[in-house]
């Protein structure tokens, strides 16, 4: 076992949007459908010749292909946690997301909370890090809030964390940076896009695939390259292209701690108990 933490959402939008398309969720949290004007010849007027098979194929050619990540205002949410500060030990991802308090991110439990030492001191949010840079500053973590199970015996259901961020320069995360806001009860196929930075890497990677069902308490997704330190990647879906923000329905985590091969990771299933720990984290 392995511990990922140490050693299609934004393209479909866009496209979408070209096509005049949109996404519905389905009831029972399959797959979206995709619903459009009826196909035209292409020309003077019409879609640019972007009917539904050809809107299909384009997004099919970017779901499971990993690339470095743009320094997007979506991709500005996510950041690497280190130790100390910068030039500090980097094994894990985190991201904002919204709360009342507008300090709130999330990540992995086994980032942030050993069972046997409790919560790990000394941790840094750095979000939008690339290459040494810091452009949206350095946030200690303060307060962790994570589920009993984790901290009992590492139940891999509730491998998810709530940290509170201490203010800077009189700001709150939420406040400079914005924030994704919290999914719960989504189903297993989810059209996700996940950014995180791998420990080898200065800069942040990024893939869009559709989750699959691991179990009823576990999520999956194929997406190659998240090696040591994607651990807390977040897991976005409904991208709102207003806000440039979206929503978070899950973080590389769970199931072998992330995944024992880069190629596939987990997620603990955002429902009633994540729900339940994001209640105690900002009430």
């Amino acid at each position: 076992m392995t511990m990922r933490g140490r050693a299609v959402a934004g393209t479909l939008a866009v496209l979408l949007a070209t096509a005049g398309c949109t996404t519905s969720t389905r009831p029972n949290g399959g797959a979206p459908t995709v619903t459009s004007a009826a196909a035209t010849p292409s020309g003077p007027g019409n879609s640019h010749g972007w009917n539904r098979q050809r809107l299909k194929g384009a997004v099919a050619k970017h779901t499971g292909i990993t690339r470095t990540a743009r320094p997007t205002v979506l991709n500005g949410l996510v950041g690497a946690v280190f130790t100390r500060n910068a030039d500090g030990d980097h094994f894990c991802t985190a991201s904002v997301v919204d709360s009342a308090g507008l300090n709130l991110i999330v990540t992995a439990a086994h980032c942030v909370w050993d069972p046997q030492l409790g919560q790990r001191s000394d941790l840094v949010f750095i979000p939008g890090y690339r290459n040494g840079d810091t452009p949206s500053g350095v946030w200690p973590l303060l307060a962790v809030t994570v589920d009993d199970g984790w901290k009992d015996h590492a139940d891999p259901d509730v491998d998810v964390a709530f940290a509170i961020v201490q203010a800077q320069n009189g700001q709150q995360v939420q406040q400079v940076l914005g924030a994704n806001k919290l999914g719960v009860g989504r189903g297993y196929q989810v059209p996700v896009r996940i950014t995180g930075y791998p420990g080898s890497s200065d800069v942040p990677i990024t893939c869009s695939n559709t989750t699959t069902e691991q179990s009823s308490t576990q999520l999956r997704i194929d997406c190659p390259d998240y090696t040591g330190g994607t651990s807390g990647s977040p897991w976005v879906t409904d991208f709102d292209p207003s806000t440039r923000t979206g929503t978070v329905v899950g973080v590389i985590g769970g199931y072998q701690e992330g995944g024992n091969s880069p190629d596939t990771s987990y997620s603990s299933y955002f429902g009633d108990r994540v729900q339940a720990l994001y209640d105690r984290a900002t009430g």
